[in-house]
């Protein structure tokens, strides 16, 4: 018996021997990291986060490659995965950086680094267009921010990025725990200014049914603003031109002023007066002596000068225009500015990680200030411009130009140096390598199709347009030339960007009366009805409206964010913002090594 256990001790010493030296390949055994390893990686790591925090990107992403992830503890793995994350979203890489943000494990995360996790996911999302998981992180993140003005801020965004979704996607996300009462207190928001009544009512509800619910914190604020919010006059002067050059233009002004105007439960009293009948001055003093409250009006630079000239406000004007350096007491300036178009595109572009751009735009002075606009914005904001050039539009070859871009000029002349010395050889010029990836576009559509299906020639190069670049009516078939294209434009034109009740398909028969060039002037009328009430509270609290988020400047001026669109099978889908909510809040609430650094502007 001793002899039979003796042989089994012997049998079990040989397969303890033999299991002991299995290569670590069969994941049988794995060395264990040193504590001097572990502490080691973790000055790397707090060395890495120190580089990011003071804007060193590249240094950083050096120490992160020398990193060996094997040897990372799990709680090391979740830093190294943010880390990496933050790394590439310096760089603009924001598809790569939700990958490394989805295999972060958030449970061994401290609460610092839970903070900077669910900003970086957010800014990520934000950059590829998706609002509902941008919104879905700031959620994540609302718990954890200690300081009520960073929460209420936070919420802010949160419900500005709900409220734009689609119905259909909002309807379907109002069904899940966790987001229902999330998107239907956005919704309500969303409206607020379109029906007072309406929206007093459903936010009394809402808090009544969630009275526990975080956002309560920013609704009552919200509350208190609806419930301060300035009234409309009850008479309103109306200058627009009903005769003349502008007449078609002050028609489709009026044609969206009157459809906000008949919504309304409680409306204002309302003269208009035809601008080319009398002097500016002379018709605001009869609209005064005729009782009005509120002047909306004119349209055209020249009478909103000469009335500034001629005449003291006694009651508020909005004038639906704008004069650069004019300001003036009692004068607003609401316009679909150029100047807002170039600077939602240019900082689009910049946030979506370009830096080297060609300005392209047509030979006449109009555009030529454009261009203008483009590459003193795009300067601003820390970009380079290599070229600006010009096309003539009545051309359909616009070739010249695109291969200026693509650097051509020069592959066409050492092609025509070798066919001269070897007459019948046959060569394809190819793109050289100008550093060029994005290109600044002014153009009609009809132009802008020609223009980027020639641009296919230069490479992988970016196209952000300005929005003369779409017709406002979707169109599928003749707009597929234009997939691809990036533009900013008019929230009212884009399918799911606009939350007021007077949607394009609801005033349909109102817009098709007139040519696809004045449909933004319908939005514009809109929206002037809707300011009435707003101009009072404007400065501290934007407008949501048809024509942007409408805020007012420091002169008086009423500028406007807006939302920005990506031509895919020949129609515009939405890809985010030129700047809120990805702005808004994020420098406020976010630590700068969670941001592109460098990209974001502060916030105003």
């Amino acid at each position: 018996m001793s002899k039979y256990y003796a042989i089994i001790a012997v049998f079990c010493a040989l397969l303890l021997f033999g299991c002991a030296h299995l290569p670590d390949d069969y994941g049988l055994y794995q060395e264990p990291v040193s504590d001097f390893t572990v502490q080691q990686n973790n000055t790397r790591l707090q060395t890495i986060a120190n580089l990011l925090q003071t804007a060193k990107g590249a240094a950083a992403k050096q120490q992160l490659d020398a990193l060996n992830p094997k040897e990372l503890t799990k709680a090391q793995s979740a830093q190294y995965n943010l880390l990496t994350a933050q790394a590439l979203l310096n760089f603009g890489d924001a598809e790569h950086a939700i990958n490394y943000l989805g295999e972060t494990d958030t449970g061994e995360l401290a609460v610092n680094d839970k903070i900077k996790f669910y900003q970086s996911q957010a800014f990520a999302y934000s950059l590829t267009g998706n609002l509902l998981e941008s919104a879905k992180a700031r959620i994540g993140l609302d718990p954890f921010l200690v300081k009520a003005d960073e929460r209420r801020k936070n919420q802010g965004v949160i419900l500005e990025s709900l409220g734009m979704l689609p119905d259909s996607i909002a309807r379907q996300q109002s069904q899940k725990e966790g987001l229902r009462e999330w998107v239907s207190i956005a919704k309500i928001l969303a409206s607020r200014q379109q029906n007072p009544a309406k929206f007093n009512a459903d936010l009394a509800a809402w808090r009544a049914a969630n009275p526990q619910h975080a956002a309560n914190l920013y609704v009552a604020n919200a509350g208190n603003i609806s419930a301060s919010a300035g009234t409309t006059p009850t008479s309103i002067a109306v200058l627009l031109p009903q005769s003349g050059p502008y007449a078609d233009a002050g028609k489709a002004v009026k044609a969206g002023f009157l459809a906000a105007h008949s919504r309304e439960n409680a409306k204002p009293a309302l003269h208009f007066y035809d601008t080319e009948t009398g002097k500016p001055a002379e018709l605001y003093q009869k609209a005064v002596n005729e009782g009005a409250k509120l002047v909306i009006g004119p349209l055209n630079k020249e009478s909103i000068q000469s009335l500034a000239n001629a005449a003291t406000l006694s009651i508020p004007v909005l004038a639906l225009n704008h004069v650069p350096t004019l300001s003036k007491q009692n004068l607003y300036q609401f316009a679909l500015s150029p100047v807002d178009d170039v600077a939602e595109l240019t900082r689009k572009a910049q946030l979506d990680g370009h830096k080297n751009a060609v300005v392209l735009a047509p030979k006449n002075d109009q555009d030529k200030r454009l261009a203008n606009y483009l590459t003193q914005h795009w300067q601003m904001l820390g970009g380079t411009v290599l070229k600006s050039l010009t096309y003539d539009p009545d051309k359909k070859d616009f070739s010249a130009a695109i291969s200026s871009i693509a650097g051509l000029d020069e592959s066409k002349a050492r092609i025509n140096n070798v066919q001269q010395a070897f007459p019948g050889a046959n060569y394809t010029p190819q793109p050289s390598s100008s550093g060029v990836d994005v290109v600044l576009l002014s153009a009609s559509g009809k132009d802008g199709q020609a223009i980027n299906s020639q641009l296919l020639q230069a490479g992988n190069i970016a196209v952000y347009a300005l929005p003369s670049i779409y017709a406002g009516l979707p169109n599928p078939m003749a707009d597929a030339p234009l997939n691809g294209i990036n533009f900013c434009d008019t929230p009212w034109l884009l399918t799911g960007a606009y939350g007021g009740e007077l949607s394009m398909l609801s005033l349909r028969d109102v817009i098709n009366q007139f040519p696809s060039s004045y449909i933004r002037l319908v939005a514009m009328g809109i929206d002037a009805y809707y300011l009435a009430g707003q101009l009072t509270t404007l400065n501290t609290t934007p407008y949501l409206g048809a024509t942007g988020k409408l805020s007012l400047e420091s002169d008086n001026r009423i500028k406007r964010n807006l939302v920005c669109a990506k031509f895919v099978n020949g129609q515009p889908e939405l890809i985010g913002f030129s700047q809120s909510p990805s702005e808004t809040g994020y420098n406020e609430t976010g630590s700068a090594a969670t941001a592109p650094l460098g990209t974001l502007p502060a916030s105003k």
